[in-house]
């Protein structure tokens, strides 16, 4: 399907508000604007705009929202934390596309009750918080179960779990890419103004 080009989308969502007060326990981190275009972008690319649009752990609604602003019908947010899904109708709201978009209060490590056979995009927590540990790899198993593919980013250093996880599931890597995800100093514990963070994207088709 034909949509915006990579650089519009990033340029548009640009305008998201950020957290005003994010949850450390919760790794709410804004995803950055240019990885989230071109995660959208390909997934318009690949016609995975084409099927209902899931975002696991929405967050700002960045993701979301991008799918809606690339071309998607049909976009489910889906967030355990009502300030954030409150922040992500704003956000949608600000750049027109409200009414492509529904949220969803929920965990996204449980299987929710959303459209089958889904396309899923995620920004999953790395897992850099004391109980967050392979909180990526829960985020993974509900892609699993409800996605016939799915985009999500990891930390650096994730592609051998990741592919290992996939493999296991009878599904299958088709792209991965590495985006800097830069993150400004937002917690007590951050000792820098801001830092870069590799990240790693996955295009995953599931059996």
């Amino acid at each position: 399907m034909s949509g915006p080009s990579r650089r519009t989308l990033a340029r548009r969502l640009e305008s998201l508000a950020d957290f005003a007060e994010p949850s450390a326990s919760l790794e709410q981190y804004l995803t950055p604007p240019e990885i989230a275009a071109h995660i959208c972008h390909l997934a318009g690319l690949q016609n995975d705009l084409e099927r209902p649009v899931v975002d696991l752990g929405t967050g700002t609604g960045m993701l979301a929202i991008g799918a809606a602003l690339a071309g998607a019908d049909r976009v489910v947010g889906m967030d355990v934390d009502t300030d954030a899904l409150a922040l992500a109708r704003e956000n949608a709201g600000r750049v027109g596309v409200a009414d492509r978009l529904d949220w969803l209060r929920g965990d996204a490590t449980r299987v929710p009750l959303v459209p089958a056979e889904a396309t899923v995009v995620s920004n999953p927590p790395f897992g850099a918080q004391r109980g967050n540990r392979h909180a990526d790899r829960a985020f993974l198993e509900t892609a699993r179960e409800i996605g016939a593919v799915s985009y999500t980013i990891h930390n650096e250093g994730s592609q051998s779990f990741v592919e290992s996880f996939v493999a296991d599931a009878g599904g299958a890597v088709t792209h991965a890419f590495r985006a800097e995800f830069p993150i400004e100093r937002r917690f007590d514990f951050h000792t820098e103004s801001e830092r870069t963070l590799e990240a790693e994207v996955f295009r995953i088709e599931w059996d």
